[in-house]
């Protein structure tokens, strides 16, 4: 069985705005290493049609990009891709799946037969997953800048504490912190 790994961008005050980050070929180098350690990416159906918009065209080299950023679309392009959606089953973007059925054990399967670990990358799908007790490990990715606003990390809240464990920190020349924690059980 594979970990579930959630992996996300945050301000020093919580904030998840995918525009408050700093986004340059250090963070991206960052986040492909991550990507090509997991077998697969898991979103929600928002994140996914967020990075479904643009991610597709950069790869395609229709959208100019830093080649830091041009190696993370087209690998992304080549990942397995599973969206949790009760809303919408269609999912044409390369190597996109749906989770169907109920959420705890559609993530408990893909766990189970990805061995390489799940890299989860949705904020709101994370506190539903660490609500049901699957998430095993955290790449958070802590930006110094604070933000002032939501949304905030966890906003839906969680049943208790979760204690975590460091395995490493580590500071990027732009001043963000790469910080990988493993739950404590």
């Amino acid at each position: 069985m594979g970990l579930l790994t959630f992996s996300f961008n945050l301000t020093l005050d919580g904030c998840v705005d995918h525009q408050e980050g700093i986004a340059d070929d250090e963070t991206h180098a960052l986040f492909t290493d991550l990507m090509d350690a997991a077998g697969a990416m898991l979103w929600g159906r928002v994140t996914y049609e967020m990075l479904e918009g643009y991610w597709p065209a950069v790869a395609r080299g229709e959208v100019e990009a830093p080649s830091a950023t041009r190696e993370w679309a087209v690998k992304l392009e080549a990942k397995p891709k599973y969206v949790v959606s009760s809303t919408r089953t269609d999912f044409p973007w390369t190597n996109s799946h749906h989770i169907a059925g109920g959420l705890r054990e559609g993530v408990q399967r893909l766990k189970d037969a990805t061995p390489a670990g799940v890299l989860l990358g949705s904020g709101k799908l994370a506190t539903e997953l660490d609500q049901l007790d699957l998430i095993d490990e955290y790449r958070l990715l802590v930006h110094p800048r604070i933000a002032g606003h939501s949304p905030r990390l966890y906003e839906g809240g969680l049943p208790g504490t979760r204690q975590l464990e460091l395995l490493s920190a580590q500071p990027l020349r732009n001043g963000v912190v790469a910080m990988h924690y493993r739950r404590a059980r």
